[in-house]
């Protein structure tokens, strides 16, 4: 018997159970054992994944995952850093703790032994969307832009820092950074908080003048294209360069303007690309503006101090390796978490199909990229880089890599499983014959019994789908009827009373109606009169 109620009420039930047994004469009890809390090896929300082997990954073999070896070394410091790091509440939690440890020690130099230590340190599961076979992947790039240190006739769209009055719960103007979603407000006094500005109320001049600029560069475009990608590289008019990263965001969700220009049927979703979009914006300027404002979500940068040769530093806060590093969805996974991409992407051509097998490790993240099995595919920096991401938009199938420690195979076979139903022992304490069918000469007992329990009552019912071939004594002759009891039988019951009275018809004679209508109860008004008040001399007590 399953009870599918809390333990205070299968308590209640098994004394209930014990005492009517105990009633009958019976000297064992059934009492059902409460099993253990049961957890699943991890879970991801929306998501489904299932164990394979490292043979069944195709192009595990071929791939050279020495530079994922590297960039999941760099992963490591920022995780390994805390000596009492926080409890994690994501699937992976803090397991990637014992890989780092052994990544910490391991003489790795070249492919081969890397692939031998994700193979002895991980477990691949192919993971996905729930009902879904594959995912989706996108490319970003480091744009390298134009600019000034001051404004020019050229150079006249600011890259802001994040503003002063900018507010985000649970942080305040000395974090590093904050976060890419949720709610941002702008201070008014010391209290009130309102919606930060939008892009458009940004661009007509909201927070200009203030200070905020880091960089002038040549058009809005550069900008916006800049921010989607979370960082850039500026370079200036005497030949210097300098490196922004994202800060904040003004709190709205981000709009993609390729999705706004295929809605649109300007651009075919075919066609769609960082490049197509950039040349639509450059031939219709003022549709360019209209189109971008669509987006209302505006991104501040801060500026880091790397040198040309390094690549742009991901959320993680670890500099990024072209190729090698991708960005999650972060309210999912944690970054470090090996990933083996397999998919068909336009690498070499707009049209090519090229085989895309690589090992790459999350280090990044995006408020687009959202899902257990979406990634934003590194390429590094640059205009040529800038073109092969930007027609990336095709789907792939994840295999993510888990730590040993989370091994789902071997975790679930540890798993409790539930007590096995007690209708055969219950059956055995307790034959009967079912009470809704009158027992035949020559029929056979009931084998086995099942047990149902209505609610709320503890009352068993038992039922005989089976038998097993013993015969059953015949059935007792019926007793002969009393003639008294034959003749009540026949007399006639009184019709049932109307529920309603039927409608009267028309021109129907006054005396048949009033015949016809209900007789009203008369109720006497009684009137209560106040009695005279007595004087204190002829007043006498109930006892006088």
């Amino acid at each position: 018997m399953a009870c599918a109620v809390t333990l205070a009420a299968c308590a209640a039930d098994a004394r209930g159970l014990n005492h009517k047994y105990r009633s009958r004469g019976h000297s064992e009890a059934y009492v059902p054992r409460y099993n253990p809390v049961r957890e699943f090896p991890f879970e991801f929300p929306g998501s489904q994944y299932m164990p394979v082997a490292w043979s069944e990954i195709s192009g595990w073999s071929e791939d050279d995952p020495f530079g994922a070896f590297t960039a999941f070394r760099a992963s490591c410091r920022p995780i390994s850093a805390p000596r009492h790091p926080v409890p994690e509440a994501k699937a992976i939690g803090n397991s990637l703790r014992d890989p780092c440890q052994a990544a910490k020690s391991a003489d790795v130099t070249d492919g081969a032994k890397a692939r031998a230590f994700f193979e002895q340190n991980f477990t691949p599961i192919r993971i996905s969307r729930l009902g879904e076979p594959d995912g989706f992947v996108t490319g970003y790039y480091e744009p390298i832009v134009d600019g000034s240190k001051t404004r020019t006739d050229v150079y006249t769209v600011p890259v802001y820092r994040r503003p002063s009055n900018l507010f985000v719960r649970g942080y305040n103007q000395a974090s590093p950074s904050l976060p890419n979603g949720g709610d941002v407000f702008r201070k008014i006094g010391r209290r009130k908080l309102v919606p930060y500005y939008d892009r458009a109320q940004i661009e007509d001049g909201a927070i200009a003048g203030r200070g905020l600029e880091i960089a002038w560069l040549k058009s809005q475009t550069d900008l916006l294209f800049s921010q989607i990608q979370g960082s850039a590289r500026v370079r200036m008019e005497d030949g210097s360069m300098i490196r922004i990263n994202y800060d904040s965001h003004n709190g709205y969700r981000y709009t993609p303007v390729g999705r706004v220009l295929i809605d649109r049927g300007i651009i075919p979703r075919e066609q769609m690309s960082m490049q197509r979009i950039r040349q639509y914006f450059e031939e219709n300027p003022e549709a360019a503006n209209e189109v971008r404002r669509q987006n209302k979500a505006f991104v501040f940068f801060r500026e880091v101090q790397l040198a040309d040769k390094d690549e742009a530093v991901g959320a993680q806060g670890v500099p990024l390796t072209p190729g090698r590093s991708i960005a999650v969805d972060k309210a999912l996974h944690v970054y470090g978490t090996p990933f083996f991409i397999e998919g068909e992407l336009p690498i070499d051509t707009d049209t090519s199909k090229t085989p895309f097998r690589r090992l790459m490790v999350a280090q990044d993240t995006g408020s687009a990229i959202v899902g257990p099995a979406r990634a934003d595919l590194y390429f590094g920096a640059g205009a040529e880089m800038g073109r092969v991401a930007g027609r990336i938009r095709h789907p792939a199938k994840f295999v993510m890599l888990v730590p040993r420690s989370l091994d789902p195979s071997a975790r679930g076979h540890n798993m409790p499983l539930p007590d096995a139903r007690p209708a055969a022992k219950i059956a055995k304490l307790f034959p009967q014959t079912p009470v809704s069918e009158p027992a035949k000469a020559g029929a056979v007992a009931p084998e086995k019994s099942v047990v149902t329990k209505t609610e709320p009552s503890s009352e068993i019912k038992l039922s005989t789908p089976v038998s097993t071939g013993i015969p059953l004594p015949a059935p007792k002759p019926a007793e002969p009827v009393a003639p008294a009891i034959a003749a009540a039988a026949a007399i006639p019951m009184p019709e049932a009373r109307p529920a309603s009275a039927p409608p009267l018809a028309k021109n129907v004679p006054p005396e048949v109606k009033q015949e016809a209508k209900p007789r009203r109860a008369k109720y006497k008004r009684r009137v209560y009169r106040r009695a005279p008040a007595q004087s204190s001399s002829s007043f006498r007590f109930p006892w006088q």
